[in-house]
């Protein structure tokens, strides 16, 4: 149970942070942190969230690294979908905070949301092939590197960062393309209050992130198997 409860913080705190940048703070002309002040927060919630829970969940705060640990031979099977339970109940708890504060705004209109899309709901128009092999190959190269660096004879403690780094370089290539998901829990809580398009499209962003964190599971299972 506390594994769970730290899960749901963490989510809850990787969209609060992530998403909330992007809802809140990214928008203002000349003051707004635009998509590099978004990347860096995204990747702060993860480094931050992974010195606060690591010791108590191993930090996942994301399905497809949930799933793509389990391939990889470093997650029991049987505590998989209580994870991925937990994360997406704490990115909806999340996203229901931010619409709270977003919504005390005069004139506030819910837009996008900060969910994720394709087509005319990219920010830059990406079609939806773009949008998937973004998702696959991003969410795949974030596995590799946290497989890596949580690794036995990785160097010990500076997993968080580069987890953090690696994150905050994914959003940095990929937000113009799809808003950047490589997490489906993230996508749901966002997709809920938007409904709509978001709805219709986020079976890609369930789709595309566990594939690419099955492949990667899979490659680094043979690349270093028995984590040795």
């Amino acid at each position: 149970m506390k594994k769970l409860i730290a899960e749901f913080i963490g989510t809850f705190w990787l969209v609060l942070g992530g998403c909330g940048s992007a809802v809140l703070a990214a928008g203002y002309p000349e003051l707004g942190i635009g998509f590099v002040g978004v990347s860096i927060a995204f990747g702060l919630t993860v480094l931050t969230m992974a010195y606060a829970i690591g010791h108590i969940s191993g930090c996942h705060l994301n399905p497809a690294v949930t799933i793509g640990l389990w391939v990889g031979g470093r997650f029991e099977a049987k505590e998989v979908f209580p994870y991925i339970a937990s994360q997406v109940l704490g990115g909806i708890a999340g996203a229901g905070i931010l619409y709270l504060i977003a919504s005390g705004k005069p004139g506030f209109e819910l837009g996008g949301f900060a969910a994720n899309g394709y087509g005319d709901h990219s920010p830059g128009r990406y079609s939806m092939q773009s949008a998937l092999i973004t998702e696959v190959v991003m969410t795949f190269l974030f596995l590799i590197i946290i497989l890596g660096a949580t690794h036995k004879r990785a160097s010990a403690g500076f997993a968080g960062i580069a987890i953090g780094l690696g994150l905050t370089l994914i959003h940095l290539i990929s937000i113009p393309v799809t808003n950047t998901s490589v997490n489906p829990a993230r996508s749901t809580s966002q997709a809920l209050f938007v409904q709509g398009w978001a709805f219709e499209q986020l079976w890609l962003f369930w789709v595309a992130p566990i594939a690419g964190a099955i492949i990667a599971g899979l490659l680094y299972k043979f690349l270093a198997p028995n984590n040795e």
